[in-house]
């Protein structure tokens, strides 16, 4: 189980896949709103000048020293579904993230969020 005061210390951290691969820096994490446990982090990949946030799951994450370590490999991150580095994700937005990871969506019973950034 991840604990939501460690979190706060993966920001800037090298992202890699279980390759050892960096895909990026993580810029922050989104925890499931109906169990408050963190869900989905945001990386920033991209050349300094033309950078994005691109969306991944945190299921079986390694945090090591300077690093987290997800189970994803680089190239199927790197095309996820993305926003700039200014915006915040659109509610319509969650649905087609969870469809590229092949997770099940479901929205809150008042038709809430699924994600909310920490």
């Amino acid at each position: 189980m991840i604990y939501s005061a460690d979190i706060r210390e993966w920001r800037d951290r090298d992202v890699v896949d279980p390759k050892g691969h960096k895909i990026g820096a993580l810029e922050a994490v989104y925890v499931d709103t109906a169990t408050d446990q963190p869900a989905m982090a945001t990386i920033r990949t991209g050349l300094p000048t033309r950078q994005r946030l691109v969306f991944v799951p945190l299921d079986e994450v390694i945090v090591g020293p300077g690093y987290v370590k997800v189970a994803l490999s680089k190239g199927l991150v790197k095309k996820a579904p993305s926003i700039g580095t200014d915006e915040i994700l659109p509610a319509e937005q969650e649905v087609e993230i969870f469809q590229y990871y092949d997770m099940a969506y479901q929205p809150g019973a008042g038709g809430e969020r699924r994600l909310a950034r920490r």
